[in-house]
């Protein structure tokens, strides 16, 4: 099913207006409307369906009701998780994509919306889901990868923040989630990536309740916080890596946000970023910066991505994306291809590597096994002869 993008279909309109005016024709109008009317929409069961627009930001049930579209687009591989609640009760939910081969599958998480105001990323994730279902109808090598992953993507997980982050104007640069402070505070709200049980409320937090980096009564006090950390610690041994998608800085971020912990495993994180951030560079031309938080942005605790280090995901990243901080968090919607493309690009690499250390790289300690165990065979056998 092919659709029109609505920014033509504006154009056919704005056409349609301007042959009315030269030719004054009534019966010319209405035939020349109707053929537009049937190039711009399928039209099925009576509903007129117009093609999903990626390249604008979108209000929370139109992201639940692409969900459900893309569900019956793609059955075979495509569902929808419920994980959690919100604390205004609303439902949080993700996709699950990769195909179903009756075994447990390994896994790459990400989430987009844990910062309300961060509208690019939700814009992210969508794409994103987007791209690789794409890519899995045409390209071997996704399709591969789904056939040993899962991805399992959250494209908002603020629902309550990001709703009201849509109010008006002056609620749309709202961060936190909106659960009442404590009982002798009178705001509200709680920084969901301040509230994990990594090294919580230690660096990077505001004590006063109505701080914007307030972590919380104690850790996991946030029902957002806590459906990740039950959804995802539970499958622990079945992820591979971890993103987490935030805005802006054009950063890719390594563990430990904590400035008295390094990774062990920081040098392949960082030669892992840094090939990605050389991926990214390809596509646009935009640098990212690459280290860990405390290096290049600032210390902080209690964030998703250490958290999922400290519980032991090999490969846990933070995206921040477009841009240095020209409209900050208020991104331009011309601005939202380009960033999804290059981001993209960057999360594939991470994605690919992952993958093939998992997988491709268990292909070659099975055969180096084998041929270890042959050759002992063999000489065993010399020996006795």
């Amino acid at each position: 099913m092919t659709l029109i993008q609505p920014h033509l279909f504006s154009h056919c309109i704005s056409r349609t207006v301007r042959l009315y005016e030269a030719t004054l024709n009534k019966d010319y109008l209405i035939d020349y409307l109707f053929s537009v009317s049937l190039s711009a929409y399928h039209i099925k069961s009576k509903h007129l369906v117009i093609a999903y627009d990626y390249y604008r930001y979108h209000p929370m049930h139109e992201i639940s009701d692409w969900m459900e579209q893309t569900v019956k687009e793609n059955p075979d591989v495509v569902k929808i998780v419920q994980y959690g609640q919100t604390y205004e009760k609303r439902v949080i939910s993700l996709l699950k994509i990769g195909v179903n081969t009756g075994e447990k599958k390994k896994a790459i998480w990400m989430d987009c919306g844990i910062h309300a105001r961060e509208w690019i990323a939700p814009a992210f994730c969508q794409y994103f889901v987007s791209q690789i279902l794409q890519a899995y109808k045409t390209d071997p090598k996704m399709a591969d990868m789904m056939k040993n992953m899962d991805f399992y993507v959250t494209p908002v997980l603020n629902i309550d923040g990001y709703i009201f982050t849509w109010a008006n104007e002056s609620t749309r640069l709202w961060r936190k989630n909106r659960s009442p402070g404590p009982a002798d505070c009178g705001c509200f709200g709680t920084d969901l990536n301040r509230n994990f049980d990594a090294n919580w409320g230690t660096s990077g937090i505001s004590a006063n309740c109505c701080g914007i980096t307030y972590p919380g009564s104690q850790p996991v006090s946030e029902p957002e916080a806590a459906a990740v950390t039950y959804f995802v610690g539970s499958r622990i041994d079945q992820f591979l890596c971890f993103f987490t998608i935030h805005s802006y800085g054009q950063m890719l971020l390594v563990p430990y946000d904590h400035g008295n912990f390094t990774d062990p495993n920081y040098n392949e994180l960082m030669e892992v970023g840094l090939a990605a951030a050389e991926a990214i560079k390809k596509v646009h031309g935009k640098h990212y910066k690459v280290g860990t938080s405390p290096d290049i942005l600032y210390s902080h605790s209690g964030s998703s991505k250490d958290w999922a280090r400290f519980s032991g995901i090999p490969l846990s990243f933070t995206f921040e994306l477009r841009d240095n901080g020209t409209f900050a968090f208020e991104l331009p919607e011309d601005q939202i291809q380009p960033t999804c493309e290059e981001a993209y690009s960057g999360a594939l690499h991470i994605i690919t590597y992952a993958h093939d250390k998992a997988f491709n790289g268990a292909v070659a300690a099975a055969v180096a096994n084998l041929c270890a165990v042959l050759l002992a065979v063999a000489v065993t056998g010399t020996n006795q002869m």
